[in-house]
């Protein structure tokens, strides 16, 4: 049983409840000011994660070709249509929240930790990075929620859909990640989180799901290239 990502789930659902209750009671200014400085902080985080990019090409690549079969099966109007649907399914009145559904998904899903953790779990029984992503997950969600309202606690049905595929697959992929490839991939979630920062701050409008694919293109290009 992927309990680790259950305990991830649960987190980001209390983080986004806990937020959204608070961003009932803050002053619009104050959302708009909280917002910026979580967009200049995930901004950062990015940074750091895409700065440790060990062969560029690979990653311009990814980037390159998961951009287009993101952008042919449209996977960003999809999962924004998935948002209004549990909107209109649970009745909410609140106008972020598809938005709120959508960053969070993608902050939580990119990055290394949001494969290692069910891949560590699957293979070992070792719940150590899914819990210590949990506790982020968990002030993310809250953050993110004060802005954005109570779509981003809904955020949890991918992420638990996500990673638990990801656990099953657990046993397929066993050797497939090595330090090289682990490198690469966090570069390449480092930057779509860059992209995600670049939304929040309202700079430039990114479809970062559609560029999700590349995810996937960086592992066959690190192993191709390795």
């Amino acid at each position: 049983m992927p309990i680790g990502t259950f305990i991830n789930a649960v987190a980001i659902i209390f983080g986004g409840l806990i937020g959204a209750k608070f961003h009932e009671f803050i002053p619009k200014k104050v959302q708009h000011i909280v917002f910026q400085g979580i967009g200049l902080t995930v901004l950062l985080i990015g940074l750091q994660m895409a700065l440790k990019v060990e062969n560029i090409l690979t990653l311009l690549f990814s980037i390159l070709l998961g951009g287009v079969i993101g952008e042919i099966f449209n996977l960003e109007t999809r999962l924004e249509h998935f948002g209004l649907f549990l909107k209109s399914k649970f009745k909410s009145h609140d106008p972020k929240f598809t938005e709120g559904f959508v960053v969070n998904t993608m902050f939580a899903c990119i990055g290394a930790f949001a494969i290692l953790g069910p891949i560590n779990e699957g293979l070992r029984g070792d719940r150590t990075i899914l819990i210590t992503k949990s506790i982020i997950d968990f002030f993310t969600a809250l953050a993110f929620a004060s802005s954005l309202g109570i779509g981003v606690a809904f955020s949890s049905i991918p992420i638990l859909i996500y990673q638990g595929s990801i656990f099953l697959l657990a046993s397929l992929i066993q050797g497939v990640f090595t330090p090289f490839i682990l490198t690469q991939l966090t570069a390449v979630g480092g930057l779509l989180i860059v992209g995600i920062g670049i939304n929040l701050l309202e700079i430039k409008k990114i479809k970062i799901t559609n560029l999700l694919p590349s995810l996937l293109f960086i592992i066959l290009f690190s192993l191709f290239f390795k």
